[in-house]
């Protein structure tokens, strides 16, 4: 095949320590190219380094970037001055980053942004741009493009502004598309839809893509080969029905093992006397919003997240709740961790909340929460000591100094954080951890005031395949241990076959589908539930 691409021998260092070494790889015109890999494993750095976007990095090797017309004629990205290679990003090798909404400017409409790079790189006029950012919006699948070129980054979805950030990228018709983890934060339907769109483009404007990413499923659905990295080095490289089907390094293997297994107990029943952990009836959740012109003036609307929501979790047991962006499964989230008000009966270990703070604080040990994103949800500024240590200090059960810090130590422990693997444990910071250990962090600050239910806000979602197994085992093991009940919010179909006893399935803000896991997921009786279920099969 044509090559467009020849990496030979890329080395990347930063101070004089090497993270990346001597990686060779070719992509073909037209070729769809994986680099997997742990985070850590250079995977990103790679392909950022072919447009130089890595700030103070140290490269070294070639990249070779051939003509249109082929070999002989070949650029090397790696030494061609800023200025020429400014006139290659964007125009002949465009890029799509993993979170369109850090990507894309706030202060500017997401039209502006498209034209913006028509008119710097197709000499277009604004108004020729602004027509060509429409219509690109419209060919990525974007409902009323005019009206959503006027819109902002935030004004759109997940999926829309993923949608924006591939038009972008394509404005110019690229011979090369760089994806670094292009459907990541996006519910399983929506993956489906993105790959699809993506596949779709690339065959219409033949164009090579590489892709950078972490899941297999996706690999397998959309590329044509794969190469594997670990560490820095590319240990395992071919056609991805040879690397799937009979895979040569031992690191390869373990990262198609890694999907979640199953290791949970069947729930207790229910004896007399015993009221669930959580129960609901009724519950609705509304936001209010403003009205349209002049009737805005004289009043609100209210926008229903949640209508008529009834579930149960008992002792011992995982609910999951599974659906796209904006069914509502956060919006529950939020009103059972009392932090949303909310209509209808909504009982924690018997109790109502009562939205006042002295009233609620009791409450608030039995229920504890274990957000998406680690690193954003622990302070920087905290050492992990402050960090773990903090519940006892609002809940109680422990005195400052030494018996403060046992419990600490010995909350760590439990997510299988010690100070013989982490020297000075305790005075550390959670920039200081990789994702599945700042994830463990949070599993013990939530543990630490003995909760008797743990709400699991999409707990996995943004960790790799072998850190996702390890994190969902130690959450099964807490749970055999500790007799926990858990609200496990995902998008995930794997995760909730690993993990819940029962699922409930949201759309709109409605519960459409509840019930025992294998059975809803087997046999789906709604046609939301059997598209969510088809989506996951399809990935």
């Amino acid at each position: 095949m044509t090559p467009l691409v020849q990496v030979r021998n890329l080395r990347i260092g930063f101070d004089g320590k090497e993270v990346v070494h001597g990686v060779d790889f070719d992509i073909a015109a037209g070729e769809k190219l994986a680099l997997v890999g742990e985070s850590g494993s250079g995977k990103t750095i790679t392909a950022l380094s072919l447009l130089r976007l890595v700030p103070n990095a140290e490269l070294s090797g070639t990249a070779s970037f051939f003509g249109p017309e082929g070999p002989p004629v070949a650029r090397d990205l790696l030494s061609m001055p800023e200025r020429e290679l400014r006139g290659v990003r964007g125009r002949e090798i465009a890029m799509i980053f993993q979170e369109p909404m850090t990507a894309l400017n706030p202060l500017y409409p997401v039209g502006d942004q498209i034209a913006e790079v028509l008119e710097l790189h197709e000499a277009l006029g604004k108004r020729e741009a602004q027509a060509a950012a429409v219509q690109l919006l419209a060919d990525t699948g974007v409902p009323e493009p005019a009206r959503r070129a006027r819109s902002f980054p935030h004004q759109l979805s997940g999926g829309q502004r993923q949608r924006a950030m591939i038009a972008m990228a394509l404005a110019c018709k690229p011979r090369l598309l760089l994806a670094d983890e292009p459907t990541t934060a996006l519910d399983v339907t929506l993956r489906v839809q993105i790959l699809d769109l993506l596949d779709k483009l690339q065959q219409q404007h033949g164009m090579a893509v590489l892709l950078i990413t972490h899941d297999l499923n996706l690999v397998r659905r959309f590329a044509d080969r794969v190469a594997v990295m670990e560490q820095g080095r590319l240990v395992e490289e071919g056609a991805v029905a040879t690397v799937f089907d009979a895979p040569r390094h031992p690191y390869t293997r373990k990262l198609i093992d890694s999907r979640p297994v199953r290791d949970v107990v069947a729930v207790p029943a229910e004896g007399a006397g015993r009221q669930p952990v959580l129960a609901a009836r009724g519950l609705r959740v509304s936001y209010p919003v403003p009205r349209p012109g002049l009737r805005g003036w004289f009043g609100r609307d209210a926008f229903v997240a949640v209508q008529g929501a009834d579930l149960a979790i008992a002792r011992g047991e995982t609910l999951g709740v599974v659906g796209e962006s904006g069914s509502g499964k956060s919006t529950l989230a939020l009103a059972a961790l009392g932090l949303l008000p909310a209509r209808g009966e909504l009982r924690i270990d018997g109790r109502g909340w009562t939205r006042r703070t002295a009233a609620d604080r009791p409450l608030r040990r039995v229920v504890q929460v274990v957000f998406q994103d680690p690193f954003s949800s622990l302070s920087p500024r905290l050492t992990v000591e402050a960090i773990v240590g903090e519940g006892l200090g609002v809940h109680g059960g422990a005195p400052d100094g030494a018996a403060r810090r046992e419990r600490v130590l010995a909350a760590l422990a439990d997510v299988g954080l010690t100070e013989a693997q982490f020297p000075s444990l305790l005075q550390r910071y959670p920039h200081e951890f990789s994702g599945g250990q700042r994830q463990r962090l949070a599993i013990a600050r939530a543990l630490i005031v003995d909760p008797e239910l743990l709400v699991l806000d999409e707990p996995t979602s943004a960790l790799d395949v072998t850190i996702q197994k390890q994190v969902l085992g130690l959450l099964q093991r807490l749970q055999r241990e500790r007799g926990l009940s858990y609200l496990l919010i995902t998008h995930d179909v794997e995760v909730i076959r690993a993990m819940a006893h029962r699922v409930l399935v949201m759309k709109d803000g409605a519960v459409v589908e509840q019930g025992v896991v294998d059975q809803v997921l087997d046999a789906p009786q709604h046609p939301y539930t059997r598209q969510l279920v088809a989506a996951a099969l399809a990935e």
